[in-house]
């Protein structure tokens, strides 16, 4: 089998290498911060992800999964490098290269004999054509080829994603290059498309695009669904069971969130915008996922009236189930106009608490979501986790103050929570 190297050990990059060593490969995971190495050494991932932990603890019993601080340790050998790290969004919206040029100057000064160079990295159209230069700089351009594989792992089921794939895009100049990382994918018996660089990251981008304007379109048929006294949900059901639109990505809520699709959409509209290009549909994806988090804070002052001295419950903080991340998460949006307001927010997550008042140290953090709900004048679903499905609503009732229930994310249905005494409101119903 392979030996490969996977610098960074962020969400991509971890998920990447535990699992290619699940398939029996020779992986090094390679991190600039040595309290992450630890504690990856020691068997626990530094984020939560379902099933994650169980599979590095197994390859790395098994001699197959190491962590280093050395790129010296893990380059030299390796049959494939993959890069990673992240991109985040700088102040002008475009994506920030600096962690990709500091991988590709520390992969190119310790190459040794020939090696594939894979971008995995959501990277601006071109960036292949950077690796490139760097890695030109330390060595001979016929002792390494740069292929582009862009990742489309959803948090809280990454680990499923990588192990059957809907498909696995690569581009390259060296198309020999770009078939040997497809036999490296050929144990996971998904579809392979090989296309050149510039296109394979731009579908990258027009995918976690597409995503995002189907979730700003069913939030703004949602909008449009309260004031005509439509339900949004039935309505996403009936578009759904059409095969030319397909049912995902339409759940109506408080707007989408992550480490992706809010910084995707953004650096594309950005490099538009450079191309002398008029994005105004993505630019009308932002401003209404923007909407969606602000309109639900609003309609909470309809509701219970001015916030100031008001105690706010809410139940769910990470961006979506599944995760800690609060990257760009809708809670972030909603709680903080809340708090400026004058209310006082109690809450509870499964696992995003402790990242949450890293962010928020102004919400009281909850042991459990009757904790969240106790004397408060309204209880906020911003987050869809199950255990919330299975609550006792009755209880939950009993020890609010006013038992006012927002729900963001559809959980409840309406009647059900009236019957039981809740003034309910839920996105897009009548």
């Amino acid at each position: 089998m392979a030996k490969i190297s996977v610098i960074g050990t962020g969400y991509v990059g971890l998920v990447t290498g535990v699992c290619f060593s699940d398939l029996g490969n020779e992986v090094w995971c390679v991190e600039i911060d040595p309290q992450k190495v630890d504690m990856l050494k020691k068997g626990k991932p530094h984020f939560y992800e379902p099933g994650l932990e169980e599979l590095i603890t197994r390859n790395a019993a098994a001699g197959r999964l190491q962590f280093t601080l050395d790129y010296a340790k893990a380059v030299p050998d390796s049959d494939f490098i993959f890069i990673c790290v992240g991109t985040p969004m700088s102040d002008c919206g475009a994506a920030e290269l600096k962690y990709v040029r500091t991988a590709a100057e520390g992969i190119g000064e310790h190459l040794e004999g020939y090696t594939i160079i894979v971008n995995k990295s959501t990277v601006p159209i071109g960036t292949g054509d950077l690796v490139t230069e760097i890695l030109s700089g330390h060595t001979d351009p016929a002792n390494f080829a740069v292929v582009s594989n862009p990742e489309f792992l959803r948090e809280g089921s990454a680990v499923t994603d990588v192990f059957s794939p809907d498909r696995i895009i690569l581009g390259a100049v060296d198309q020999a290059a770009a078939q040997k990382v497809a036999d490296l994918h050929a144990p996971l018996g998904a579809p392979i498309i090989i296309t050149d660089l510039r296109t394979a990251e731009m579908i990258k981008y027009a995918s976690n695009a597409f995503l995002a304007t189907r979730i700003s379109f069913i939030n703004e048929m949602a909008h449009i669904c309260e004031r005509l006294g439509a339900d949004v949900r039935e309505v996403a059901r009936g578009m759904g069971m059409d095969k030319r639109i397909g049912p995902h990505f339409l759940n109506a809520g408080v707007g989408y969130g992550g480490s992706c699709f809010p910084k995707d959409v953004r650096a594309l509209a950005y490099m538009a915008e450079e191309q002398d290009c008029h994005p105004q549909l993505l630019e009308a994806v932002m401003e209404i996922n923007t909407d969606a988090r602000l309109r639900f804070v609003a309609r909470l002052v309809e509701m219970i009236g001015d916030l100031q001295g008001k105690t706010i419950g809410v139940l769910g903080l990470s961006f979506k189930p599944n995760t800690d991340d609060m990257r760009d998460a809708p809670s972030l949006d909603i709680l903080t106009r809340a708090h400026e307001l004058g209310a006082t927010i109690k809450a509870y997550d499964p696992q995003a608490m402790a990242r949450a008042e890293e962010i928020m140290p102004w919400v009281t953090y909850c042991a459990t979501p009757y904790d969240a709900a106790k004397e408060a004048d309204a209880l906020l679903v911003v987050t869809e986790w199950n255990e919330f499905k299975q609550l006792d609503m009755k209880h939950v009732h009993e020890l609010m103050r006013k038992p006012v229930l927002l729900d963001g994310r559809l959980v409840y249905e309406p009647a059900d929570m009236r019957r039981l005494g809740f003034q309910y409101y839920g996105v897009g119903r009548p």
